[in-house]
């Protein structure tokens, strides 16, 4: 008998290898360290973006009854439908200053449940649908520095022509955005909105009784097209004919999307931006979201597939973990972390049990077999609705984890208003001689363009310096929508009379290796990534 295929002895096993993990390592031996950034936020994370002013924009929803935050000045929301709160005034967004750790609550009128977002090629980000009042919203909050008075706002000469709740963003070559699918919306459009939305069968034909075609894993293809995956299938799509060019074999396991809370990443996309490699780890057992299983084990399946090839196959291998609701982070090297989530249950409303405490670092060029290293546990269960982003610094910000209908603290997993970060070993104290400094990079960059990037070393270079672009992406369950890294081709670096060294870069060659925005600009060092510069990548 095959003893994973047990529950009891499923759960048996995990906990065994954990207690082996912690006689073999100390807390102190595993790399990566944890801090706590915000004792109290104010409101819980479902939807985390970070944006180039070096702020986190940090989203929930409206109808939760009062958060933890009030709106300035007497400000509120009145909604007569609102079923606690018909006069809200009660913050369910807010600005984090990475500087000072404060946090300024911001206005959001409509239901933002469970919605999509991305960055517009203006640095702006785009936030669309949500429930009830939002489902066919339109939002759009356009960053300044800490200290200004942005805020968010909702269009109102234009609306999504579908309801869209567990929808999908994906910016496109041209700057236009995508928006895949959502609750009973087997369709797409787009934003500048177009003439409606386009039937997408896929959606449909991949829909079961448990939703798994929710909250799709959408990626821009360095060939202009979108793979796109739901349930446990993929195909690449023509968005721009509307036609499905290939359909890909099924990935075993069974279904990955909402809600069976599995997550999704593009690796890093280099040389001459031919190869597009795509991973997807983790998930629930079928069945666990229909019977409301709190300690079905999740699986720790991964698969990896060339989405570019001619004749793609996906490449299994195996997490140390099983786990749902883990958060796949593109860090500046190229490597991913795996982060947050549960080893048993399902997503929704209190469906999930055995936190999962443990990192992941995936180490995509490493062989088969290898390619998994486990990092140092937080102490903090980051569940339903949590959420993690790559920040300028080269931390991992996380946040959120309500997995209650309201806000709720007397609980086995309370709602959490903590936000963290977590440091790959990339930061640690005996790497900060080789960690690089840009001293100069151009703030405007076009496609194809030759331009020198400038950067000081404590101690002398030795090997390639890296110069990699990573965007920001909208986090939110489990899926970094529109999440990319892209490694730019560099010449070696050359020291000058003042001790720095030049680095000489070609910009991506079009939109579809890295869309127009705002990028942020890594040097990386034997491993060790700079403090990011942002750079306006434009046509």
């Amino acid at each position: 008998m095959d003893f994973r295929s047990s529950s009891k002895w499923s759960r048996l096993f995990v906990f065994v290898w954990v207690i082996v993990q912690y006689i073999q390592h100390s807390h102190a031996e595993l790399p990566g360290t944890w801090e706590l950034l915000v004792p109290d936020a104010g409101i819980s994370s479902m939807h985390t973006s970070v944006t180039r002013f070096n702020t986190v924009v940090l989203l929930d929803r409206t109808n939760i009854g009062p958060s933890r935050k009030m709106l300035p000045k007497g400000r509120c929301r009145f909604d007569k439908d609102d079923p606690i709160l018909k006069r809200d005034c009660y913050a369910h967004s807010a600005v984090l200053d990475l500087q000072t750790n404060r946090i300024r609550p911001l206005m959001i009128l409509t239901d933002t449940w469970c919605s999509s977002g991305q960055f517009l090629p203006d640095g702006t980000l785009l936030q669309t649908g949500g429930d009830l009042d939002g489902v066919k919203k339109i939002r759009k909050f356009s960053p300044c520095e800490a200290n200004g008075l942005c805020d968010w706002v909702e269009l109102q000469d234009v609306e999504l022509v579908h309801g869209r709740w567990y929808a999908t963003n994906q910016i496109l070559p041209d700057g236009t955005v995508i928006v895949v699918g959502g609750k009973g919306s087997n369709t797409v459009e787009y934003y500048p909105p177009r003439k409606g939305a386009v039937f997408f069968p896929f959606l449909a034909d991949v829909e079961d009784n448990q939703m798994d075609n929710l909250y799709p894993y959408v990626h821009l293809l360095p060939n202009s097209h979108l793979f796109i995956f739901a349930n446990n299938k993929a195909v690449l799509y023509d968005h721009e004919t509307n036609k499905i060019i290939k359909n890909y074999p099924p990935l075993d396991g069974g279904p990955r999307n909402y809600p069976s809370a599995g997550s999704s990443a593009m690796l890093a996309l280099e040389g001459d931006f031919s190869t597009a490699v795509i991973v997807i780890c983790g998930g629930a057992q079928y069945g666990a979201f229909i019977e409301r299983s709190t300690d079905t084990p999740a699986h720790g399946s991964c698969g990896r597939i060339i989405a570019t090839s001619d004749e793609p196959g996906w490449e299994m291998e195996d997490m140390p973990f099983g786990r749902i609701m883990g958060d796949m982070v593109m860090l500046p090297t190229g490597e991913v972390l795996i982060i947050n989530g549960a080893q048993a249950g399902t997503q929704g409303f209190e469906m999930a049990s055995n936190p999962c405490l443990f990192p992941l670092l995936y180490r995509p060029d490493q062989p088969h077999g290898l390619r998994f290293m486990t990092l140092n546990p937080g102490t903090v269960p980051r569940l339903y609705h949590s959420t993690a982003n790559l920040l300028p610094d080269g931390r991992v910000l996380i946040a959120g984890s309500n997995p209650h209908y309201f806000y709720k603290f007397n609980a086995e997993f309370p709602t959490e208003l903590r936000i963290e970060a977590f440091s790959p070993e990339y930061l640690s104290p005996d790497r900060a001689n080789i960690r690089p400094v840009i001293e100069e990079i151009p703030e405007t960059v076009r496609y194809g363009d030759a331009f020198n990037v400038f950067v000081s070393v404590p101690l002398p270079v030795v090997g390639i310096l890296e110069v990699n672009l990573g965007n920001p992406p909208f986090s939110t369950h489990s899926f970094s929508q529109g999440q990319r890294l892209v490694k730019l081709t560099v010449t070696p670096s050359v020291p000058d009379d003042s001790g720095r060294y030049r680095v000489g870069c070609t910009a991506p060659p079009n939109g579809a290796v890295a869309p127009p925005g705002y990028y942020m600009a890594f040097v990386v060092n034997q491993g060790v990534p700079s403090v990011a510069r942002w750079v306006h990548l434009v046509g």
